[in-house]
């Protein structure tokens, strides 16, 4: 172990080689990235001003936001940072900092997403009780333990991995700092990161995801058995059919990747599956939630004539 030199920063190896593609690819991101910053700040800025939003269903998607907005925040100024240079490097603090917070946002959106299902649960099949079972308190509370909870899983992925070896090579087959490429480059036993990520991380994803389709499988059948007009399952599936499209753009690129058979390497798999997590979702979530929801569409309206009277 004293012959072994001893890393101090890695290079990241990015999406793409092809310099001719680099521009073009930074275009895209920044723009994405652009919009992400908009889209999820117009919502929190609406949760937060407009009392009509001043519910547990707003509160819980402007803590939605913020997860979209930090999580790419985490990523995206990285991939960009990888395209303006030939050589991208991070040091070895950094790479940590950096896992820390992929899984710390990630992880959080899941959980709190499963927090949301309960929600929309007790809303449903529990409208008279709904005020006494989501008071602030207890939404605070559940928003402040998904948020915990996702701290505390990344700080043991963080922690874990940051006490391994790493003697070379120093080159991470990815454009971010995340467990399973660090582990390839580690110098000694990869035993207890591995079981971590395969047990504490599989309860962390599936929990929240079992959670979510036992609470949709009460919904449904509370509707089919309870109630009978069609002006109830349109109003009951016209609060859920936003909250069902975010867990599926959540989950399905995960599930995707874990459990079926694949041509890909399982980098290039892991970086399609974090540019989805990354860009993507964080782009459609606030598209999703005000295309679909007349409320923050009367608010946003709102906001922008009294901008428009402020301005004449």
């Amino acid at each position: 172990m004293e012959n072994q030199t001893v890393v101090s920063e890695f290079i990241l190896m990015g999406l793409t080689n092809l310099f001719k593609l680099q521009n073009l690819l930074f275009t895209i991101f920044l723009l994405l990235y652009l919009a992400i910053l908009v889209g999820n700040g117009t919502i929190i800025i609406l949760v937060v001003t407009e009392p009509r939003l001043h519910t547990p269903m707003y509160f819980f998607l402007g803590n939605l936001s913020c997860l979209d907005f930090f999580f790419s925040t985490d990523t995206v100024p990285k991939i960009l940072a990888g395209f303006l240079a030939e050589v991208h490097t991070i040091s070895v603090k950094g790479c940590f900092v950096q896992l820390h917070f992929f899984h710390f946002f990630g992880s959080s959106e899941g959980i709190l997403l499963g927090v949301m299902a309960y929600d929309r649960y007790v809303a449903i099949c529990n409208p008279l009780r709904y005020t006494l079972l989501m008071r602030k308190e207890i939404c605070v509370l559940m928003a402040a333990a998904a948020w915990s909870t996702g701290f505390f899983h990344a700080l043991m992925h963080a922690v874990v991995t940051a006490h391994l070896p790493f003697c070379g090579p120093k080159h991470i087959e990815h454009f971010l700092c995340d467990v399973k490429p660090l582990l390839k480059l580690a110098c000694g036993s990869t035993y207890i990161n591995l079981m971590l990520l395969n047990i504490v991380t599989s309860c962390i994803v599936m929990g929240p995801f079992i959670f979510i389709l036992l609470s949709y499988l009460y919904i449904i059948s509370f509707l089919l058995f309870k109630v009978r007009s069609q002006n109830g399952w349109q109003k009951a599936f016209s609060t859920c059919g936003s909250h069902l499209i975010s867990v599926a753009l959540l989950y399905v690129p995960a599930l995707f990747n874990y459990m079926l058979p694949t041509v890909s390497t399982s980098s290039q798999q892991d970086m399609m599956v974090t540019l989805i997590y990354s860009t993507i979702i964080p782009v459609l979530n606030p598209l999703i939630y005000t295309l679909r929801n007349q409320d923050v569409k009367i608010a946003m309206k709102k906001i922008v004539d009294k901008k428009r009277v402020t301005f004449w």
